[in-house]
């Protein structure tokens, strides 16, 4: 997302189409959030890859514990679109749930972790 580290790798070739929405349970992982499977609505952007020699740059920058996967996301008019997403699929000891699934509230850009 726009003020997190990883946005960097979208400015490289990606075009914001806006807020949306996404099925499943979002956690909070510390330094970045983690997507895992659920009942509820997580908040974050869409993009369109001008340039899909990203994906593999992406895949690389999420690293191990994520997976990429197909979904289906609701953009804030409400049209429907299907998008890559990346599932969390490491330890969950330290992980704390964010039920209102919104990243930003919890962890704002530019707000160091102690």
């Amino acid at each position: 997302m726009r003020g997190y580290p990883l946005h960097a790798v979208l400015a490289r070739g990606a075009t914001w189409l806006g807020a949306g929405t996404a099925r499943g349970l979002l956690l909070d992982l510390g330094r970045y959030p983690g997507l895992i499977e659920g009942r509820e609505r997580v908040r974050g952007e869409v993009y369109r890859l001008d340039d899909f020699q990203l994906l593999p740059l992406l895949d690389r920058e999420e690293g191990y514990n994520f997976e990429r996967r197909l979904a289906m996301v609701t953009l804030a008019g409400g049209r429907r679109a299907w998008a890559w997403l990346y599932r969390y699929r490491g330890p969950r000891e330290r992980a704390r749930s964010i039920p209102d699934g919104d990243y930003r509230r919890v962890r704002p850009p530019g707000v160091r972790l102690r």
